[in-house]
């Protein structure tokens, strides 16, 4: 997400494909059915998941509202990629109202808590002056309309363009 990144990245990635496409490469040991492609995948829903997933995309979007399309967050350069898989996590969790692994299921109520003490997360991590002086009220509202809606919504930045 950084171009100062693109020279090592390139070099790295050129050591396993130096050709512009794998299109040669057949892969007939698979054979992956239309059924396969379509399961649901196996595992948990987390309560320290659905934190991280809030907590990130409400910051990426406060980022982004400031003018900067990638943000180092906890050590890693994030882009509106992370931003739109956190909160379509979110939605997809909370439009399901997915069983927790702790046995929780995730409703709206559930939200609230979980955004409301992230917040304070995020307060206590940038400090109240760079929080007020931020557009956090106005990225939790998109990332609220966002994850509430009943439907899912295209792009984050869409609406989000409205604001600039």
């Amino acid at each position: 997400a950084h171009p100062g990144l693109v020279a090592l990245a390139t070099e790295v990635f050129d050591m396993s494909m130096p050709t512009k496409n794998q299109i040669h490469i057949k892969r007939g040991d698979l054979n992956i059915t239309e059924e396969q492609l379509v399961q649901q995948p196996e595992g948990t829903i987390t309560e320290g998941g659905i934190r991280e997933n809030i907590n990130v995309g409400i910051l990426y979007i406060e980022s982004w509202l400031m003018g900067k399309g990638a943000a180092a967050l906890y050590n890693l350069m994030e882009d509106a990629a992370t931003a739109e898989i956190s909160r379509t996590l979110v939605w997809l969790w909370l439009n399901n109202q997915v069983k927790l692994e702790n046995g929780e299921v995730f409703n709206i109520e559930k939200y609230v808590q979980l955004q409301e003490e992230e917040l304070e997360k995020i307060k206590e991590l940038l400090g109240e002056e760079r929080y007020k002086n931020g557009k956090f009220d106005l990225a939790v509202e998109l990332f609220d309309k966002l994850v509430l809606s009943e439907n899912y919504q295209e792009f984050l930045t869409l609406e989000a363009y409205k604001y600039l």
